[in-house]
């Protein structure tokens, strides 16, 4: 399942692309697609569906509090409902996603409630505040059952409270190999939010629904750091007016930027994303903004029906299905072996069941790729674009997959900013290289296409995961019938003039490079095979128990130290910062792939990568010299990042491919010595 070791290389790529593209190259045929549900995604119409421009989320109020500032009011549920993801002729797919309750429908009904969800329209200096509501619930009150199977021998939110150390508490590694049957635990994250520790969606800060009376088998309703957290904030008796919900506010005091929530609780993130929580969070206004000069308009509250946009955030993710429309997501580690369940012969935790221990859990599936491409919550939609300049905001929401997004007819992107807000000034790129999680602000200019022109987006990332280099070259790109295309674009005469200024005359904003660090930390990125299942395969195609086998893996992938080696969630802490101290820290790939890793609270600069073997030192990708939350680690190289750490508090760093998040890629880190820092470490 692995790719080749291999550096990324952005010049090498981008040379590859303009060749490719000149002599007409395409990636080579694959004989199947990708495994996945029932539905076989070559029977999907491609480019049937308009895409859908996610509208703005609408408040609930504005109150004016902490000397007369104004802080925009939300009340956001999740909830479950059904949405037209597939072209028509297709069942609809369940699925969850968050919605205002002061427009409690779907869309299809007129509501909010979408996958997906609408986009928070924040303004710089102004705070919003957010009643998060967990209402997995039907309509007669009670629990709502997970969409996908949760593998309760991981280390993860644990409702039950069966820990295999034999204490029960939430928030540990459970006792049964059965999938968890529900409630299911929630809790927000805004990703790249510049925030206080309790409105950032600490992954132990989880709550169910509030149920009128909990299912027996079920001993904690919230995780072991709701409370403190609650009690802590300075938010005060708001969060004890709804049950199952938790107030954060986000003070807003950074760049102008692209941000984007989603779910985080332990353990389970990987699939309360894929059933569709995800959301856009848009900072704008103040002095790192440039209103006026990029194109617009973007959706803003009450805009008509038919309204052309030409600013656009699209968040591309890859999926999979059933026949009925339902999505799919694997139940058994079967199914990343590409066995059927009865051929992997081997014992799970925790229960020996062929004899001997065993390490190895029996649902979660190290990666996930999905063989059907989704955009907006739409399965290969087209855009008709007029004869202008587009502003696309571009978010990797895949668990699992990196992007290499190109033009097909070699129309570039201008890159204007990443996760951090604008770049020094635009990059010109033939693709765009996107680990999961990462954000890419970009101006595209149709206005030299003929009105009729189709232009298809393609992916030349892998259908795997990705371990650095160029398509074609160093790993077969997607499939190009199915993942390597993602959406169409329909050319058509402008209307109107383009006001917008040409990406080669903008100025960015200017911001102030971080100063000198105050302390170095050398972490590693860690993988794990089995430590007591050896196994072969036999005569049959089984996977099959062999005390003279090789080990069985991966079991899981850690973060740690150079010094310590691979370290669990639940050890202690050792990322400490100093509250004000800026910091490097070197993150030491020793897996072989690739990694994209996220810093909770700040945004960091790329310093530079060393390759480990040789010592050989490059500085940040042309699209990295913004600051950013989230950074690919390659294997064998060192990536240093520097960040100052400004504001008290526990937050987490983390791989944000999701299955490796799920399964101990995560640690927490302590800012300022913060007293809620040692429950952390209980």
């Amino acid at each position: 399942m692995h790719t080749t070791h291999c550096r990324w290389n952005g010049t090498r790529l981008a040379t590859f692309a303009l060749v490719a593209l000149g002599a007409g190259m395409t990636s080579p045929a694959q004989s199947a697609p990708l495994p996945g549900g029932t539905l076989d995604p070559t029977q999907i119409p491609q480019f049937v569906d308009p895409l859908v421009v996610p509208p703005v989320m609408p408040p609930s109020a504005v109150n004016v509090v902490r000397g007369g500032k104004n802080v925009d009011m939300y009340e956001i549920a999740v909830r479950q409902f059904q949405q037209q993801i597939l072209p028509a002729g297709f069942g609809p797919s369940t699925v969850w996603g968050y919605g205002s309750i002061t427009a409690p429908g779907t869309v299809a009904e007129g509501g909010s409630f979408s996958y997906p969800a609408f986009t928070i329209e924040a303004r710089w200096r102004r705070p919003v505040r957010v009643r998060w509501i967990n209402d997995l619930v039907d309509g007669q009150g009670d629990f709502l059952p997970p969409l996908f199977a949760i593998d309760q021998t991981l280390h993860w939110a644990n409702p039950v409270g069966d820990c295999r150390t034999g204490i029960s508490r939430p928030d540990c590694a459970g006792s049964s190999q059965m999938s968890y049957a529900g409630p299911v635990p929630l809790v927000v994250h805004v990703h790249g939010a510049h925030t206080f520790d309790h409105s950032d969606g600490y992954p132990e800060a989880w709550f169910l629904p509030g149920l009128a009376q909990l299912p027996p088998t079920i001993q904690f309703s919230a995780g072991s750091l709701y409370d403190p957290f609650r009690l802590a904030s300075p938010l005060g008796g708001a969060w004890d007016d709804v049950p199952g919900s938790a107030v954060f506010e986000y003070p807003n005091d950074q760049r102008a930027t692209t941000l984007w929530y989603h779910d985080h609780v332990l353990g389970i993130t990987r699939n309360n994303v894929y059933a569709g929580l995800a959301g856009f969070y848009l900072l704008r206004g103040g002095p790192s903004d440039i209103p006026g000069r990029l194109p617009r308009p973007a959706p803003r509250l009450g805009d008509p029906p038919g309204m052309r946009y030409h600013e656009i955030p699209i968040a591309i993710q890859d999926r999979s299905f059933n026949a009925d429309g339902s999505l799919f997501y694997p139940e058994d580690r079967a199914f990343f072996e590409g066995l059927a369940p009865d051929q992997l012969q081997i014992p799970f935790i925790p229960d020996p069941a062929l004899g001997g221990p065993s390490d190895v859990p029996p649902i979660w599936n190290p990666e996930f790729f999905g063989n059907t491409m989704v955009v907006n919550g739409r399965t290969w939609p087209f855009l008709e674009v007029e004869r202008r300049r587009y502003r696309f905001r571009f978010l990797n929401g895949s668990n699992s997959r990196f992007l290499i997004l190109r033009m097909e007819n070699g129309l570039p992107f201008r890159q204007i900013g990443a996760e951090g807000g604008f770049l020094p000034a635009p990059v010109a790129l033939a693709d765009l290289l996107m680990a999961p999680a990462e954000r890419a602000d970009v101006i595209v200019d149709f206005t030299g296409v003929p009105a009729g022109s189709t232009i298809t987006l393609r992916n030349f990332g892998p259908d795997e995961p990705f371990g650095g280099g160029a398509p074609g070259v160093d790993f077969d790109p997607a499939d190009p019938s199915t993942t390597g295309r993602v959406m169409q674009f329909r050319v058509v005469s402008a209307v109107g003039h383009d006001h917008s200024v040409p990406p080669r005359q903008l100025v960015l904003p200017r911001r102030t490079r971080l100063g000198a660090e105050d302390r170095v930390r050398q972490l590693g990125l860690f993988e794990e095979e089995s430590q007591t299942v050896l196994v072969s395969t036999d005569a049959d195609g089984n996977v099959v128990l062999d005390p003279a086998g090789e080990p069985f893996g991966p079991t899981a992938a850690l973060l740690g130290t150079v010094q310590d080696g691979a370290l669990l969630w639940s050890s202690p802490i050792t990322e400490d910062p100093a509250l004000g101290d800026t910091e490097i820290w070197e993150l030491h790939n020793f897996t072989v792939d690739a990694h994209p890793i996220h810093l909770h609270l700040v945004q960091f600069e790329v310093v530079e990568r060393v390759d480990m073997l040789t010592g050989a030192r490059r500085g940040p990708e042309p699209w990295e010299t913004g600051l950013k939350d989230t950074v690919i680690a390659l294997p064998g190289e060192i990536t240093r990042i520097k960040a100052r750490f400004d504001r008290e508090g526990l937050y987490v760093w983390h791989c944000h491919i999701l299955e490796h998040e799920d399964n101990e890629m995560m640690r927490s880190y302590c800012v300022g010595g913060s007293p809620i820092c040692a429950l952390a470490d209980q």
